[in-house]
């Protein structure tokens, strides 16, 4: 009768191995989005008065980011994307401003809906997933 052979485990913590995959993978998801955060109630970012062609353009950017991964959108230096990380201290505002803020978002990020026009769009990550909380129009987060 042969033996069977089991195969062994590798050498190490198996727990770092596997936590170094998830972020590898996590690196190369492409990005998705979410509106759970989205607020419409803020004076300067409501966006109910927006006409469809504006509305056609955002969905348009967002299905182009769509593409990306995270690692991808914010190491792009299109002049026409204009992804970067906000920073509050140069702009009218101090945050976003919802519940338990603090604890949810890391780095707070914009993007742009098309080159010189259209606005911004302001929100943030948690892993691959962008969470959008203002549409910026009118550019009134850098005025």
């Amino acid at each position: 009768m042969s033996k069977i052979k089991t195969p062994k485990p590798p050498a190490g913590n198996p727990s770092i191995s596997n936590a170094k995959q998830q972020a590898e993978q996590k690196a190369t998801e492409l990005i998705n989005f979410s509106f759970k955060y989205l607020d419409n109630q803020h004076h300067k970012f409501t966006y109910g008065s927006h006409n469809g062609g504006y509305f056609v353009e955002v969905i348009n950017r967002i299905k182009e980011i769509c593409k990306l991964t995270k690692l991808e959108l914010l190491a792009n230096r299109s002049a026409a994307l204009r992804a970067h990380p906000i920073t509050w201290n140069s702009t009218s505002e101090e945050r976003f401003g919802f519940p338990k803020e603090d604890e949810i978002v890391d780095t707070p990020y914009q993007f742009s809906i098309a080159s010189n026009e259209h606005g911004r769009v302001h929100g943030f990550f948690i892993y691959n997933t962008f969470y959008v909380v203002w549409f910026d129009k009118n550019h009134q987060l850098y005025p």
